[in-house]
């Protein structure tokens, strides 16, 4: 009986990790973008200020990694919601752009970023 205990315990901890395994996996927005598509919205909607990640309106918020975590825009959430909203001189795109594209480019720019845009 004990033996069959520990086996259990077993087969429940292995099917316990490769569930959070997998829901870490379906879960990531990231993931279900399409970076290349990301690429191409940036290059034509958003280049023109932020040329190599930087910020050509305000010098200070960059696309850069530094400055993403420094202002709270290091996640996916963050990006997605600045891009669709806008704030301050930042535009909204909502109108201009579909949810996909501006998930697309919201991960664009966070897998950028974590390149320091090379």
């Amino acid at each position: 009986m004990r033996r069959k205990s520990i086996i259990l315990k077993k087969l429940l901890t292995i099917v316990l990790l490769t569930l959070a395994t997998l829901n870490i996996a379906f879960s990531n927005p990231v993931l279900a973008a399409d970076i290349a598509n990301g690429a191409k919205v940036f290059s034509v909607q958003c280049a023109g200020c932020h040329i190599n990640g930087g910020n050509i309106i305000r010098r200070g918020k960059t696309l850069k990694q530094k400055a993403l975590k420094k202002y709270g825009m290091d996640s996916i959430e963050a990006v997605t919601s600045i891009v669709t909203n806008g704030k301050n001189n930042m535009s909204a795109y909502k109108d201009r752009l579909t949810t996909q594209e501006i998930e697309d480019v919201s991960a664009y720019v966070l897998e950028q970023a974590e390149k320091d845009w090379r």
